[in-house]
Formats: C-alpha cells, sequence, structure tokens
C-alpha cells in the first residue's frame, strides 16, 4: 500500500453541502441546534467534571470545535463535543501526568487535546484511517462496557458526598472502604432522586409521550430530562439554601467565551501525554466514526474516513486553543440531532452558537447547580454504552473474541483503561495470528451429478483412492506453512495409493515467499516418492506471482483453472 499526502481542500465537505443549502435545511438545522443545545448544557458541564476540569471548560469544548468539524467533517448529523468515555481517558492521562511534572491540570488537558487533534490530522492527510481497524468490535465493546462500570463508579464521589479516588476497581473499593462512613445523607438523597427521575426519562416517559405525539417526537423530549433537573435542582437549592446543608455545588462560573491560548509544548511533555493521545485518537476516532456511518446508513449518504479525521483533528486542535479538552462524536447527542431532523453541519454550527450565548449569559444561574445531580447524569448517560446482548452475542460466536473481550474488561476494571485496551489489542492480534498459523483445510470430492466439490466427512462425495483433492481456506505464509507441511505428511500416510494430489487454492488470496519455497520442497517430496502435485482454482493475482518464478515449470503436474477440470482430467479411466 502506498503512503500519499492528498489535499484536503480539494473537496472539503462544507463546500459540497453549502452550494445546496436553503431555508428548509435552515429550518431544520436551527430546531435540531435548539434541542441539542439545551441537552449539551449540563452534559459538557458534567464531562469537564469527568474530567477533573473546572465546569466551564465543558462550555469552551463545545464552541469552536462544532465550527472546527462543521468545516472539515464529512457526516451530516454527528455532534461533536465532550463524551464519557474520551473525559476519562484525560483524567486518567492529566491525573498521572500532574504528578509526574506538577503542571496544571488544564495545561496539560489542553496540551493531550492538541496532541490527539495533530495525531488524528497527520492520520488524515496520510490516509492512515485503517489503523483504527486494529481496534476490533469484541475490543471496542469490552472497552466500552469496562469503562462505563468505572465512570458509574467514580461518580459515587458525587452521588454519596465522599472524597472518593481511584482509576480502577481496587482504588474505587479501597477508597469506599475509607470514607464510606462519611456518606453525606442530603447528598445521596438528590443523587438518586436524580438517577431515578433521568432513567425514568429515557424510556417509562417516551413510552407515555408517545400516545401522544409521534416517537421521535417524544424521544427528543425525553432527552430534555436533564436540562429539567439542572432547572429543578438550582430552584430547590435556591430557595431551600440546601448548599448550606452540606450539599455540593458546583459555585461560580466566569462568564463569557474562551480566550484564545496556544498550550506549550516540550519533549519531555510530549512523550510523556503522547500514549494517551494516541489512545484518545484511535478510540475517539473508532467510537465517532461508528455512530456516523450508522446515520448515515439510514439516509443513504457516504462518509468519508479521511475527512472524518480532519474533522475530528480539527475539533480537538480548536478545543485545545481554546481551553476545552479532548472531544469527539457522541452517540446520544447525535441520535437526537439525527432525530430532532439536522441536515448538515450547520446544525452544529448553531449549536456552537447557542453555547456560547449560554457562556455568556446562564453561567451566573448555575453556580447553585449540586455536583451530585451532574454525577447522576453521568451515572445514567455511561449505563446505556454497557451492552450485555453483546456480550452474549460474542460468547455464542466466537468463543476467541469473547477471550478477548473479557480480558480487556478485566484489564480496564482492575489494572486500568489504558492496559485494557493494549492488552485487548495484543490479544486480538495474538489470537488471529494463532488462527491464522493453523490453516482450515478439507480433503473434498464432487457432490454426485454436480461440478460442486465439498468436505468429504460433511458430505456424500465421490472419492478415489488415488487422487486426492486437498482444499486450503487460509493464505499461506511464514506462519502457517510448517503446519500446512504436517497435515500434507498426515495425509500421505492414511493414503498410501495416492498417486496425484490436488492443492485446491480457492481459499488462498495470498502466498509469501517462505511458502513458495515450501511448496516446491513438498513438490519435490512428493516427486521423489512417484506423487504428483497439482494446483486448482489459483487466483489471478496469486498466478500472477507464481508465473514470475516459473512456479508451474517446476511443479510435477498442471495448474488447472477449476477443480472439476482437475478431476475429470486426473480420474478418467487410463
Amino acid at each position: 500500500m502506498t503512503i500519499a499526502l492528498w489535499n484536503p481542500l480539494k473537496k472539503l465537505p462544507a463546500l459540497v453541502w453549502l452550494k445546496t443549502y436553503n431555508k428548509s435545511a435552515l429550518q431544520a438545522d436551527a430546531m435540531a441546534a435548539i434541542i441539542v443545545t439545551i441537552m449539551l448544557i449540563p452534559q459538557s458541564l458534567a464531562y469537564a467534571m469527568l474530567a477533573g476540569l473546572p465546569p466551564a471548560t465543558g462550555l469552551y469544548a463545545s464552541i469552536l470545535p462544532l465550527l472546527a468539524y462543521a468545516l472539515f467533517g464529512s457526516s451530516r448529523t454527528l455532534a461533536v463535543g465532550p463524551v464519557a468515555i474520551i473525559s476519562l481517558l484525560s483524567a486518567n492521562a492529566v491525573g498521572l501526568a500532574h504528578i509526574n511534572s506538577g503542571l496544571n491540570v488544564l495545561t496539560l488537558s489542553m496540551t493531550l487535546a492538541l496532541l490527539s487533534g495533530m495525531l488524528m490530522l497527520i492520520m488524515g492527510l496520510f490516509k492512515l484511517g485503517f489503523i483504527a481497524n486494529l481496534l476490533g468490535r469484541p475490543v471496542v465493546t469490552g472497552f466500552i462496557t469496562a469503562a462505563g462500570i468505572l465512570i458509574a463508579l467514580g461518580q459515587l464521589k458525587h452521588i454519596l458526598g465522599i472524597p472518593l479516588g481511584g482509576h480502577n476497581l481496587p482504588e474505587l473499593a479501597q477508597g469506599l472502604l475509607q470514607y464510606g462512613r462519611h456518606t453525606h445523607l442530603l447528598t445521596v438523597g438528590v443523587g438518586v432522586i436524580s438517577i431515578l427521575f433521568l432513567w425514568w426519562a429515557r424510556a417509562p416517559l417516551t413510552h407515555v409521550l408517545c400516545r401522544f405525539m409521534s416517537k421521535n417526537l417524544a424521544s427528543a423530549l425525553s432527552k430534555l430530562a436533564p436540562v429539567s433537573a439542572v432547572i429543578i435542582s438550582i430552584l430547590l437549592v435556591s430557595n431551600l439554601d440546601l448548599n448550606q446543608h452540606g450539599l455540593k455545588v458546583v459555585g461560580d462560573i466566569p462568564s463569557g467565551l474562551p480566550t484564545l491560548a496556544w498550550p506549550e509544548l516540550s519533549g519531555l511533555l510530549v512523550s510523556t501525554l503522547m500514549p494517551s493521545a494516541i489512545m484518545i485518537s484511535l478510540i475517539g476516532y473508532v467510537e465517532s466514526i461508528s455512530v456516523a456511518q450508522t446515520l448515515a446508513n439510514k439516509r443513504r449518504q457516504q462518509i468519508d474516513p479521511n475527512h472524518e479525521l480532519l474533522g475530528l483533528g480539527a475539533a480537538n486542535v480548536a478545543s485545545a486553543a481554546s481551553g476545552g479538552f479532548a472531544v469527539t462524536g457522541g452517540f446520544s447527542r447525535s441520535v437526537v440531532n439525527y432525530d430532532a431532523g439536522a441536515r448538515t453541519p450547520m446544525a452544529g454550527v448553531f449549536t456552537a452558537v447557542g453555547i456560547a450565548l449560554a457562556s455568556l449569559y446562564l453561567t451566573p444561574y448555575l453556580s447553585l447547580l449540586p455536583k451530585a445531580v451532574l454525577g447522576a447524569t453521568i451515572v445514567v448517560a455511561v449505563l446505556t454504552l454497557i451492552e450485555p446482548n453483546e456480550i452474549k452475542f460474542t460468547w455464542k460466536y466466537s468463543k476467541h473474541d469473547f477471550v478477548a473481550m473479557m480480558i480487556t474488561i478485566g484489564m480496564v476494571l482492575f489494572v486500568g483503561v489504558e492496559a485494557g485496551v493494549m492488552a485487548g489489542v495484543v490479544t486480538t492480534i495474538s489470537l488471529m495470528l494463532w488462527r491464522t498459523s493453523r490453516p482450515h483445510t478439507a480433503v473434498v470430492g464432487p457432490v454426485a451429478g454436480g461440478q460442486h466439490f465439498r468436505n468429504i466427512d460433511r458430505h456424500k462425495v465421490e472419492q478415489f483412492e488415488q487422487v486426492i483433492a486437498l482444499r486450503i481456506d487460509e493464505s499461506l505464509f511464514f506462519g502457517n506453512v510448517r503446519y500446512l507441511d504436517n497435515q500434507l505428511n498426515e495425509l500421505l500416510a492414511r493414503n498410501p495409493c495416492i498417486e496425484h494430489l490436488i492443492l485446491m487454492a480457492s481459499g488462498i488470496n495470498h502466498i509469501d515467499s517462505s511458502a513458495v519455497e515450501s511448496l516446491l520442497e513438498f513438490n519435490q517430496r512428493l516427486h521423489d516418492q512417484g506423487i504428483k502435485m497439482h494446483l486448482s482454482e489459483v487466483k489471478g493475482p496469486v498466478l500472477d506471482r507464481l508465473q514470475r518464478i516459473n512456479f508451474a515449470g517446476q511443479l510435477t503436474g498442471t495448474i488447472y483453472l477449476s477443480q472439476h477440470q482437475a478431476w475429470q482430467e486426473l480420474t478418467k479411466p487410463c
């Protein structure tokens, strides 16, 4: 594969949809933006808290990044901004770097967002989106499931009102044992009631509203429950002075727009944060592209993976320059954006304007917002990330994938998120290499009266002692030729009358040089035993490579176009 730099400005997505933008699209985007803005305000505050940052940074991370993505991103409905998983990764990375370097947490978060954005931009410019394929579905599902559990448990410090810390289950459990007796009952009451209300608003309330309106509108309205919880809790704190009775609130949030500042980079800081930046880039891209592709399929639209990298990269750079932290495409917000009728990324632009107005005029009213309500918002949001049906499906379909998923979950829960992802990737690659190192083969024969060849152990087929056909269902390379050689030797030992061996190559997509040499060596051993080796159904690209070394000239037998032709030729009476 040739890695080539390309010019993204030639096919800028924004120039495509702006050409056909009209009043109808503007009205639809504006309405969707209002709903998403109302939903994003409490989420941005909560995810900033999750990232270990002042609440205002959540608002800052929801302004310029949306504008940047609208310019470069290819999805019409993806809603970019702070999300739970990336906020957790940022908090873990920044917390460790803060201990080692002593630098300000906000500075470290901005630097991490900048590095992540630059990595995505580089990947997009060089068309390296395929790298994210290393994160297979089992690893991603396992990571999100375990991270969702950790995030939910981590919010117990706000729900219980105790100084709970830790990045894995053992640390959280130790904190609960140490501080559990200091639980604040008023905080618990506010937190539990908020969780129950937000949970009720997700499904039961939607079901009730569907009796009076369309399903999409009912779903959109139910998504506004976090805002309702915010407003009600602020009113209660204000009127009952609950903050004077030990209920912790957000406190003063500075009004105004973010100031532009470029985080300073040093060699030590870059080397410290780069592993986490790589992790955030890959996971953020995989999460975002999955959501974008799902929504695009519903409208038969196309997603450009490289422009998605550029859009997300630009969004993270913009977040870093405006005092924010790492961002990506959010699932729940994107679904709401889609259901609310958004047609173009202009909805994101309008949302950015809405958040900017909130930063200017609404922040004074948010100072009495209980942290327990924000914690409840996070808990309810992340619990939807846990997918037991996906785990059950993986167990039924592939035990190997299930092992990779369980290792990822276990490592994330008991060691840490970065260790969990790395362990999952290593396990997946190791299992893949193990499978490919043991290629599946089957002795085949023709089904009576037809030209189809099937496994003799599964179907009733014709067989001849003198002619054996072996189908190879895997590409051949240095890692599996020895295993294949052993299988061939066992096959010869079981069939002493064999005169012709046909290797049916319909499942072979590639043969490397080590495998070719092994085939030629085996061909010679067969020749010494008076047995001819033939090939059938060799794919064009494989045959082209074999012709470069005159493989057919060295073969004791023939390369046949089809298995049927080879069988008829070699089994016909002399």
